[in-house]
């Protein structure tokens, strides 16, 4: 069997978009980089994104039972890195241009913006895997979209 470590150094080198999962339960908002994002099925519509279990995150999105996605554009890879970090909620959004969604804040500028209910879940290791339906989809500025590869963003 392979490791992780393997894997990793496979799947690195394939190229992901970059998103950032938000979270709002009764004013209690968070936010986190990912690249898991992908799309599972059009009829209905629905995405999925893994979570590690230790990250803040994780509990807030199964209590709120919905989250929002901000798909990052290019130049916006200090947000990607803004919330890769675990920056302690207080300052986490000081700075950040953001919009009103229907169940979490949405990141201005990115090129798209999904708002999922959580549909199911299902345990995957060390992470949880989110199946989101998708309640509305919006496109934002044209361009370029955030990807990694590698380990680094491009």
């Amino acid at each position: 069997m392979a490791t992780g470590d393997e894997l990793k150094a496979v799947l690195r080198r394939q190229p992901v978009g970059v998103c950032v999962v938000t979270v709002d339960l009764e004013g209690e908002r968070l936010g986190l980089t990912v690249a898991s994002l992908v799309s599972l099925a059009l009829e209905p519509p629905l995405v999925g994104i893994s979570i590690a279990r230790q990250a803040a995150l994780h509990e807030l999105l199964r209590a709120a039972g919905g989250f929002a996605v901000s798909l990052l554009a290019a130049g916006q890879l200090e947000l990607a890195r803004h919330f890769a970090r675990g920056i302690p909620p207080i300052v986490l959004w000081r700075g950040i241009e953001v919009r009103a969604g229907r169940r979490a804040p949405l990141l201005e500028g990115a090129v798209g913006w999904l708002e999922c209910a959580v549909a199911a879940e299902h345990e995957a290791g060390d992470h949880t895997f989110f199946i989101g339906r998708v309640e509305r989809a919006e496109s934002g500025e044209s361009g370029d979209a955030l990807v990694r590869v590698d380990g680094d963003y491009a």
